[in-house]
């Protein structure tokens, strides 16, 4: 058996609980407190997993190896300046803070600190996303279309549908595409939020991505359409679907079907959260033992400089959104 990785959780609202229920499957995982503004919540779930409840930071905090802040946007700032006192692995649900004056302040404690962050970008660990990342791996882009839309949340209230949705196909398009040249916006706004937005972006090698993110549409979509010279492809990401068609009917991958010049891709692999978290905890045993953080074959761990990159990003999009909402 390994050593016991402490974790100390920062926030236990629905998507808290779901990280406290993967925490709790890990092996050489010890969630060693909970914390959360509503008291009540804290002392059930307590109860229920046999979990601490902070009540002293600067003790319960200095025996543990990480902590994950899971805590509404607008304090994800003020928990990492806090805790950063006391661990150097830090995982953060997105976006890493709600401004960009914020987030730079972050990066700038991150190197002064030596801090390990881990921002929560969950697709990048989407088997789909790993899938379609293999596909595409020595194969020239034309043009990502990203679409992501879900009705408004009522647990979600401090942020647009730009930093709320929008912003983890930004991570997509520059992990994909690389960094940007040009970008163009448009979208609706609605009592002072954007509620849908549409950006077009060109990124300096030459490829494009158009991103569509939408909290004013009923119907749950997770789509993204590929198209590259010799092919065009089709991931669904809920379904974990991935569609390739091609211009030749040569195979490419195991575990494909072709019909006609249709690849259906069989897409395998554990939940994304899993993953993800896996991930971090993989991040605390390699700060232990000294060794220089490993990420896993596949994916590049999304780290405080992607934080900072997508919202600088998704800060151009509102700005030309609401510039042409005053016109």
């Amino acid at each position: 058996m390994g050593k016991i990785v402490k974790i100390a959780l920062f926030g236990i609202g629905k998507m808290g609980q779901n990280h406290l229920r993967i925490l709790s499957m890990l092996k050489d995982v010890e969630v060693a407190f909970l914390y959360d503004v509503n008291l009540e919540l804290c002392e059930s779930l307590s109860k229920s997993f046999g979990i601490k409840v902070l009540e002293n930071l600067d003790e319960d905090l200095k025996d543990c190896d990480g902590a994950i802040i899971v805590t509404p946007t607008f304090t994800h700032f003020d928990y990492v300046n806090k805790v950063s006192d006391y661990v150097k692995n830090i995982f953060v649900e997105k976006p890493l803070t709600d401004t960009l004056d914020s987030t730079q302040i972050i990066l700038d404690l991150a190197k002064q600190k030596s801090l390990n962050i881990q921002v929560g970008f969950i697709e990048r660990y989407n088997p789909a996303i790993i899938t379609l990342q293999n596909i595409l791996r020595d194969t020239k882009i034309v043009n990502i279309d990203f679409t992501r839309t879900n009705k408004m949340s009522s647990r979600i209230t401090d942020v647009d549908v730009v930093i709320d949705l929008m912003i983890h196909d930004i991570d997509l398009a520059l992990h994909f595409n690389g960094d940007i040249a040009d970008i163009y916006a448009h979208g609706v706004v609605m009592e002072g939020m954007i509620e849908y937005a549409r950006a077009c972006i060109i990124h300096k090698n030459g490829a494009f991505s158009n991103i569509v993110a939408s909290r004013i549409t009923e119907k749950r979509i997770r789509q993204i359409s590929v198209t590259t010279h010799n092919e065009y492809i089709d991931c669904n990401l809920l379904r974990k679907e991935v569609f390739v068609d091609k211009q030749s009917v040569e195979q490419r991958l195991d575990s494909v079907s072709i019909s006609a010049n249709t690849e259906t891709i069989e897409v395998r692999g554990q939940e994304s959260l899993f993953s993800e978290l896996l991930d971090f905890v993989n991040l605390c045993k390699d700060s232990e033992s000294h060794q220089t953080p490993s990420a896993p074959s596949r994916i590049n761990r999304p780290n405080q400089h992607d934080g900072m990159k997508a919202m600088q990003v998704a800060y151009k999009i509102q700005s030309l959104i609401h510039n042409a909402n005053k016109s």
